[in-house]
């Protein structure tokens, strides 16, 4: 049987039998990229367009004939199935892509092999400017790739660290920092490596490179917990924010912090966004997430296939949210609690809230919805077909802050919350697998729960919060019996944003009364 080798994770290359094959053309590689990438065959009309986007039917099927003959030749064999209606690689063919390999490794937790194996950005100086169509759909694909990886190197930093392997932590942890230099999460990462190491003089130059490319790309300082790691004992060399661990649901390892103390426990779900060690650069929302943990024991966690948790090769449904809710109680020894649902997590929270009743001593949702998209009896989110429009508006702005204006009004201008924000959604997740997330929260439906919900309840919602509008938050206050609603002034759906004091009010009063 021949033998393909796709290497895409750098300039992309091609070999047969071990011999290496040339394409003059640009585009023929790239229809091989995109062929090989797919999960099955590719209708003619979609390669066509990719390829030559400006060009009529027919003068784009005549192109088509001429590239599969030119990669007919280059290979010296047929390497791909053309039918009438659809393009594709040969079943029966062996086809070893890199890519494949690297995500195998990622979800198989292989995560040392699955570094070795992203040793480049995918198609690294390949490129077709006449073709927009297919550089975003690399756009996304590279996302996807650097996404996983960082969440890779991370774990594999605190994991040589706890090994006693700290020169392999330093290793990996200098990648991360070059992948992402004004990530101070990336730095930080260093630092500790460093310091783990022995090598004091290189954690302190790592401070001083953190503080010079802040300071001059971002116009900020680093928080004062960064440069006070190096007054903290070598092996306690981490930065003053929980420790991250896991706990397996099903196969998937979901990523969660327990923070402070006291007589209850309080586990925040999070929105459609999260990444339980990011969130902390934030300044407002570290100084948020800290007040609530004077409350009482703070849990936090990210979901399947967000942040450090797993991605998850399903959709993350609202069930498999309050599945992730428990299994996260469990692991972190919590009998009861209260919950609080922000945004997209409310749904979750609501499943959970009926499920399991005696977990919980109350609820709290912050700008939150029973529903994701409009109904004619739910008139107070999107039509699908807006959602749709939203979310590629989204994703079409990843890799920078994309809808800050909408999530954070009063941030909107504010150059730190925008590096920070763009950071947190390269880091949490990546535009393909944010797009499933999305059409998960799109089509969720809890309405049918409302009125079974029998924990005591309070809803916040900012009254001119552009994400979410206030009158979903005024629906779940009017089917969940008892439910208290709170509007709070402003227009930032992120509860750190703006005004904090209502929402740890809300939250003190339970706690007490819990």
């Amino acid at each position: 049987m021949e033998r393909l080798e796709f290497r895409f994770l750098g300039f992309p290359e091609f070999r047969l039998n071990g011999r290496r094959v040339e394409l003059a053309l640009r585009k023929a590689a790239a229809l091989l990229i995109y062929l090989a990438e797919a999960s099955g065959p590719v209708a003619r009309e979609v390669a066509a367009t990719l390829l030559w986007p400006e060009a009529d039917e027919q003068a784009t099927r005549a192109r088509l004939r001429r590239m599969l003959y030119k990669i007919r030749i280059a290979f010296g064999s047929e390497i791909i199935v053309a039918t009438g209606v659809s393009l594709s690689l040969p079943p029966a063919l062996s086809a070893e892509i890199d890519t494949r390999m690297f995500e195998q490794a990622c979800n198989s937790g292989a995560l040392d092999k699955a570094a070795e194996i992203h040793k480049d950005d995918y198609l690294a100086g390949f490129s077709l400017p006449d073709c927009p169509q297919f550089e975003e759909w690399v756009f996304f694909r590279r996302e996807t790739l650097r996404g996983r990886v960082v969440q890779a190197l991370e774990r594999l930093v605190d994991a040589k660290i706890a090994d006693g392997q700290p020169r392999g932590a330093v290793v990996h942890a200098t990648r991360l920092a070059a992948l992402d230099p004004l990530s101070e999460s990336a730095h930080r990462h260093l630092i500790r490596a460093h310091l783990a190491a022995g090598d004091r003089a290189a954690a302190e130059r790592q401070i001083d490179t953190c503080i010079r490319l802040l300071r001059d790309e971002l116009g900020v300082a680093p928080d004062p917990a960064t440069l006070a790691m190096l007054s903290r004992p070598t092996q306690d060399a981490a930065l003053d924010v929980p420790r991250t661990r896991y706990v397996a649901v099903g196969g998937i390892h979901i990523a969660y912090q327990v923070l402070g103390s006291g007589p209850t426990d309080i586990v925040l779900v999070p929105g459609f966004i999260s990444h339980v060690e990011r969130i902390w650069e934030d300044p407002g929302c570290r100084a948020w997430l800290t007040a609530v943990s004077r409350l009482g024991r703070l849990i936090l966690f990210d979901r399947r296939g967000m942040g450090l948790s797993d991605r998850a090769g399903a959709r993350p449904t609202v069930e498999a949210t309050a599945q992730d809710i428990l299994a996260v109680m469990n692991a972190a020894g919590s009998r009861r609690a209260l919950l609080v649902g922000a945004s997209e997590g409310g749904p979750g929270c609501i499943r959970f809230a009926v499920q399991h009743p005696d977990r919980l001593t109350g609820l709290v949702l912050w700008g939150s919805l029973a529903k994701g998209s409009r109904a004619p009896d739910y008139p107070h989110a999107l039509t699908v077909a807006q959602y749709d429009l939203w979310k590629q508006r989204l994703l079409a702005g990843w890799g920078g802050p994309a809808e800050i204006e909408t999530f954070a009004p009063s941030l909107a201008g504010d150059r730190q919350a925008r590096t920070w924000w763009a950071g947190l959604l390269r880091a949490a997740s990546s535009p393909g697998a944010l797009a499933g997330l999305l059409e998960a929260l799109r089509d969720a439906d809890v309405r049918h729960l409302l009125e079974k919900v029998s924990a005591p309840t309070m809803i916040l919602h900012r009254s001119g919060d552009r994400a979410v509008r206030i009158e979903a938050g005024r629906f779940l206050a009017s089917r969940i019996p008892g439910a208290r609603f709170i509007e709070v002034d402003g227009d930032d759906h992120w509860f750190w944003a703006g005004d904090r004091q209502a929402l740890l009010d809300a939250i003190g009063e339970l706690v007490r009364h819990g």
